[in-house]
C-alpha cells in the first residue's frame, strides 16, 4: 500500500460557521468518493483558509463526518493580492493501491479555477 496525497479546495459564499461545515463536508465527501476511500484509508489531512475566513475551523466540519481518529490541523494561507477569496483548501495523505496518475483531485464549484490542470 503506497502513501499518497489529494489536493481539494472549495470557495465559500459567505464566512458563516454552519456554511463552512457544508462546503467542507461536501469537499471531504467527494475527496473520499472520487477516490473509493474510507476514513480507514486517511493519514493525516490539513486544511488552509484564506485571511478572510474566521466563523469556524475546516477540521471541525471533518470530525462532524466522523473524521475522529485522524490528525487534523488547520493553517492560513497566505495573504496574496488578488487571490480568491473564501476558500478552504485541503491536502489529505492517504493509503492507496492506485498510481499517482489516477489519484481524483477535487476543487468544487468556483475552485476548480484554482487548478484546472488537476481538477476532476
Amino acid at each position: 500500500m503506497a502513501v499518497r496525497a489529494v489536493r481539494g479546495a472549495v470557495q465559500l459564499e459567505r464566512d458563516e460557521a454552519g456554511h463552512m461545515e457544508e462546503q467542507v463536508g461536501a469537499l471531504l465527501t467527494a475527496v473520499l468518493e472520487r477516490n473509493g476511500l474510507t476514513a480507514d484509508d486517511l493519514i493525516s489531512i490539513w486544511f488552509t483558509a484564506t485571511p478572510d475566513l474566521h466563523s469556524d475551523f475546516p477540521a471541525a466540519a471533518a470530525r462532524r463526518l466522523g473524521i475522529v481518529d485522524v490528525p487534523l490541523i488547520c493553517a492560513q494561507e497566505l495573504d496574496v493580492e488578488g487571490a480568491m477569496p473564501r476558500v478552504v483548501r485541503v491536502l489529505a495523505h492517504i493509503e492507496s493501491d492506485r498510481p499517482r496518475a489516477d489519484i481524483a483531485h477535487v476543487y468544487l464549484g468556483a475552485a476548480a479555477a484554482l487548478r484546472k490542470d488537476i481538477a476532476q
